[in-house]
């Protein structure tokens, strides 16, 4: 079962409740991370010969903490590497009712016993055949008799396992590494481990997940990934870095602001209802946050609320032309359009449960279904990441369910999981295609929405679609 949106626990567009929220950071930058070297679990049982924080690393820590200060963490847990452990204890001195620390191998980064403390390039260079497997088949990826990254996404499993049960509708604070972050995320949303490099995480990023019950199989939401926007006094730009040696676009996919119909929780679909003044003011917030972003093409969808979005971030950026798709559109919920779910019940007596917990089953009368959205959205979507020459970035700003669409056709979703990713009204995601638009793509960002409000939280309306 797939779920949508998170206010307070509560999913009020699609009635469910989400009871435990799981916070992930990265440490922050380690000596070895500025020396490109190996770092792995190395020296797990001898603290004073592994790496250690910067002290930008240090910072980045203190800026995270602040970040999540006000968030009511109930229940913390770091890996045992230092790196880690100094990581979470700076984030917690700056909470103002810190839980104590707990310690868990479960957050270990990737044994890579064989490589650690060399450098990444020397291992390419030495280890060609096994350097080519982790970075783009990490699923048969060997050192000696071990598959290191599905060892990974074991442990993953396991910690979920234990701690989800033991927390439940509570606030969890993890603080890992690239490594095991990546695993914790993708184990719990279903990406496999084929794709485990085509999600980041940066230094002292942050990333919430929201689950509905005591595992990862009974509904788990992306609320965020990796959020860097808190560490803006040290970086040129609120987003992610670009990797090394990326040969391709970067696509920043945007919700449009808010308008009436989603504040009051009624269905829009493809009725053109425009921006409320809530949503005019998060479209400014979303121009001012990606003002010193160089975007190079815009395209929109032509209806009201995601064009007059686009437009509003593009008057930053004057020269650029917008196109607009109809291929952009938001779903047509047909019949359901104009209503409240109340009234949709009483019409269609039992579609709304289905929708909210088997969409992929769900026909809506005289519109369209889930399939639909996804054939169309895959053409248009292919086509402008084409469109985009290599180092370039393009604005792309569409519709809840769209963009929905788009965020699972990167890892092979299919409609039935629908509501894993949260698209928050000015919301902003960033798609890297680094070796290409026929390459893998790499989420790099999702659901940034902290130029909206104070703290890390998606606090949109949870309005219907």
């Amino acid at each position: 079962m797939w779920l949508s949106q998170l206010s307070n626990f509560k999913n009020e567009d699609e009635g469910k409740v989400l009871s435990t929220r799981v916070v992930i950071v990265r440490h922050g930058e380690s000596n070895f991370n500025i020396l490109s070297k190996i770092q792995g679990r190395g020296n797990y049982d001898r603290p004073e010969l592994q790496s250690v924080l910067t002290d930008k690393g240090k910072h980045q820590a203190k800026l995270a903490g602040r970040a999540l200060a006000n968030l009511g963490i109930d229940v913390a847990y770091a890996s045992p590497l230092v790196r880690a452990q100094h990581t979470a204890q700076i984030i917690l001195s700056e909470n103002f009712q810190p839980p104590v620390l707990n310690t868990t191998e479960g957050l270990l980064e990737i044994d890579l016993t064989e490589w650690e403390s060399m450098i990444a390039s020397d291992v390419k260079e030495q280890f060609p055949e096994k350097y080519h497997f982790w970075q783009n088949e990490p699923e048969k990826f060997q050192l000696g008799d071990r598959y290191p990254i599905l060892d990974l996404f074991e442990q993953a499993k396991a910690l979920w396992a234990e701690i989800l049960p033991k927390h439940e509708d509570k606030t969890i604070l993890l603080v890992g590494h690239s490594g095991i972050n990546r695993a914790l995320i993708c184990s719990a949303i279903g990406i496999p481990v084929s794709l485990y490099h085509n999600i980041h995480q940066v230094n002292c990023a942050i990333s919430v997940l929201n689950f509905q019950g005591s595992s990862i199989n009974e509904g788990v939401q992306l609320e965020s990934l990796n959020l860097v926007s808190h560490l803006q006094d040290l970086t040129e730009s609120p987003l992610p870095p670009l990797k090394k040696n990326n040969n391709g676009p970067r696509l920043l996919l945007v919700r449009h602001g808010e308008t009436e119909w989603n504040r009051q929780k009624r269905f829009q679909g493809q009725i053109d209802v425009p921006l409320n003044n809530n949503g005019h003011a998060q479209a400014r917030l979303a121009s001012e946050f990606l003002a010193k972003v160089k975007i190079d093409k815009a395209f929109s969808s032509p209806m009201l609320r995601p064009k007059d979005t686009a437009l509003e971030i593009l008057s930053k950026h004057p020269n650029i032309k917008l196109e607009l798709f109809d291929e952009l559109k938001e779903i047509s919920h047909g019949l359901w359009e104009g209503k409240f779910e109340h009234e949709i019940e009483a019409e269609f007596a039992g579609q709304l449960a289905f929708w909210q917990s088997q969409p992929e089953t769900v026909q809506m009368p005289e519109g369209e279904n889930l399939q639909q959205v996804w054939d169309r959205v895959a053409v248009i979507w292919q086509k402008i990441v084409e469109s985009v020459p290599a180092g370039e970035t393009a604005l792309v700003v569409a519709h809840d369910a769209v963009n929905k669409a788009i965020l699972c056709l990167l890892f092979g979703f299919t409609p039935e999981q629908f509501w894993i990713f949260k698209q928050g009204n000015g919301g902003v995601s960033v798609i890297d295609y680094p070796q290409g638009a026929q390459g893998k793509p790499v989420l790099q960002s999702c659901n940034i929405t902290t130029h909206l409000s104070e703290g890390i939280l998606d606090r949109t309306a949870a309005g219907a679609l």
